[in-house]
């Protein structure tokens, strides 16, 4: 043992010594298997004595080759790695903090080798190794870098996806849980701006610094572009005639949002507008072009990956921080990389999360007011603006626009139903809805997309009455209004109809109609507990539940009738 570790001792400082291995010391093939050996002897010895001994070489081993990174041919990843897994291993014994080492391979080696498959999956297999040290000792450092990661597992793809799942969780933060959301939605688009990259690069390869040499040669002049205008209001331009070459899908590395696209650390969250010059090139690129493999592949994991960033959220992540996601989540509704089932996937769990999240806290409505108001306002603007318009309309009614605590935010929000309702009810928004189909089929899937909003808004308003007893007079009227308007679609009407027979008998009405979170301090008259249905008598039961048809309701039934047959 001692002639063996003595070898591999020699053969480390023996490479420091040869000028083809000095400048290189990667690409010393024993350099690599050396450490590897060092490493299992200390473990297996469990003798400080030795341990102290070998870290010396290997620190100096470690300055070495991050000192070659920057003219190295060599994939220096591994070497580095197996030299950061002594660190971690052994730091305690020797006094070594590992911080400045985990950040350098990082900021230095990762940065360059992300898009080596090699290195890729050895860095996933490193940080899930030493995932609980790592997550104790270095808490920061997997949010600090997790674009960089997401550039990795983008570029590699799926065979990669269930060891990144695995660290996942450790990407989150309170400094990187808001941030890391619009880069997993846009994270397609990542991979279309690294594909340009790729083949805007000399080299034909990610592999080797060119994205690492753009940053550093513009961040500086954006900088001081961004600082310009924040101080002066003069807007950053596009780079002027010579920032794009003759491809006119080039993407202009001078613009913020590439830049943002393409970071490697988080450095908060940015806006990302998807008319820049940058997005708007990555956009056209992506489109004009058959999907690659890649792509796919992204398209495949990023709903995936979403959907375990909100059931984390939902589990452990503070109120504060849930409420702040949620008008992001709004606005990313609408601006969604254009492929038709990832737009589906991804609108999905974004409209699962914030119906969940308002669940969970129903104060939450009051406090987004403003911003759910602006998102209903703009129903028309989209079909995707109209479904996520629905489902806030159908969460105010639903949780009493925050509950009985809110009586202001609750009347503001009525208001803009209120207004909602009216325009639809205007014969110039019908006139122009049907104007601007150009065809039968698109004038009839716009006429019902109206009616679906009309029935959420009444039913929204219905509840909101229910809740709010000082609105009802005013729901009167607006139902009233709708229930005699006898516009084409006979649901609307007839559904505003219902609620107001339903509000001339409260009790019922409050069981039907009533918040999903009923205070605790009184049982809400009128609510029927059904599991006591076959031993008590239940007064106030919507009779009308038992048919369903026109004319008169049936007064002689049996709780048979109702409740489900065991």
């Amino acid at each position: 043992m001692v002639e063996e570790w003595d070898f591999h001792l020699r053969s480390i400082s023996a490479s420091a010594r040869d000028s083809n291995f000095a400048n290189d010391p990667a690409s010393d093939p024993s350099a690599l298997q050396s450490v590897k050996r060092l490493h299992e002897l200390c473990k297996n010895e469990k003798s400080e004595d030795l341990v102290a001994r070998v870290y010396p070489s290997i620190n100096k081993l470690f300055q070495r080759t991050v000192n070659s990174l920057a003219r190295s041919r060599t994939s220096n990843g591994l070497l580095l790695l197996a030299i950061l897994e002594f660190f971690l291993d052994f730091g305690e014994v020797v006094l070594h903090d590992a911080d400045p080492s985990l950040r350098t391979f990082f900021r230095l080696c990762l940065s360059r080798e992300f898009a080596d498959p090699v290195v890729a999956e050895a860095t996933l297999d490193f940080l899930n190794a030493k995932k609980k040290k790592l997550l104790t000792s270095f808490p920061t450092l997997l949010p600090q870098y997790f674009p960089l990661l997401l550039k990795l597992i983008a570029w590699n793809g799926e065979k990669l996806e269930k060891s990144f799942l695995k660290i996942f969780p450790g990407l989150m933060s309170p400094g990187s849980f808001l941030p890391l959301f619009p880069s997993l939605v846009d994270l397609p688009i990542l991979v279309a701006a690294l594909e340009k990259v790729e083949r805007s690069s000399g080299s034909g390869s990610l592999i080797g610094g060119s994205i690492a040499s753009i940053q550093k040669s513009t961040a500086p002049e954006m900088l001081l572009l961004l600082m310009d205008e924040a101080y002066t209001g003069s807007t950053i331009g596009d780079g002027g005639g010579d920032s794009e070459s003759e491809d006119s899908n080039t993407i202009d590395v001078a613009d913020p949002v590439f830049l943002d696209l393409l970071k490697d650390e988080n450095d908060g969250l940015a806006e990302r507008r998807w008319t820049s010059p940058g997005m708007a090139a990555a956009l056209q690129a992506a489109m004009n072009s058959p999907e690659s493999d890649r792509l796919k592949q992204t398209l495949q994991m990023a709903p995936r990956l979403l959907e375990m960033y909100f059931a984390i959220a939902l589990r452990d992540v503070n109120d504060s921080l849930v409420c702040a996601l949620i008008p992001l989540l709004m606005s990313k509704y609408a601006t969604i990389f254009p492929d038709k089932i990832f737009s589906y996937e991804v609108r999905r769990r974004l409209l699962e999360f914030m119906l969940a999240a308002f669940q969970r806290s129903p104060d939450f409505i009051a406090l987004l007011k403003k911003p759910i108001v602006d998102r209903i306002g703009e129903a028309y603007d989209s079909p995707g603006n109209m479904e996520l318009a629905l489902q806030l309309c159908w969460a105010i009614g639903e949780h009493g626009g925050g509950g009985s605590s809110h009586k202001d935010e609750a009347r503001e929000l009525f208001e803009s139903l209120e207004l909602l309702l009216y325009e639809n009810l205007s014969s110039s928004r019908l006139g122009l809805w049907q104007e601007s189909a150009l065809t039968s089929s698109g004038a009839t899937i716009r006429k019902s997309s109206q009616s679906r909003l009309l029935c959420f808004v009444v039913t929204a308003i219905a509840k909101l009455a229910t809740c709010h007893c000082e609105l009802q007079p005013r729901a009167r009227v607006s139902l009233a209004k709708v229930a005699r308007s006898r516009i084409s679609d006979a649901r609307v009407w007839m559904r505003a109809r219902d609620y107001l027979g339903l509000m001339d008998e409260p009790a019922i009405c409050l069981s039907i109609l009533g918040p999903s979170h009923p205070s605790r301090k009184m049982q809400n008259p009128g609510m029927v507990n059904w599991s006591d249905g076959g031993s008590k008598m239940i007064a106030h039961v919507p009779f009308y539940i038992l048919g369903g048809q026109e004319g008169l309701t049936y007064h002689d039934f049996s709780f048979s009738d109702i409740l489900p047959k065991q």
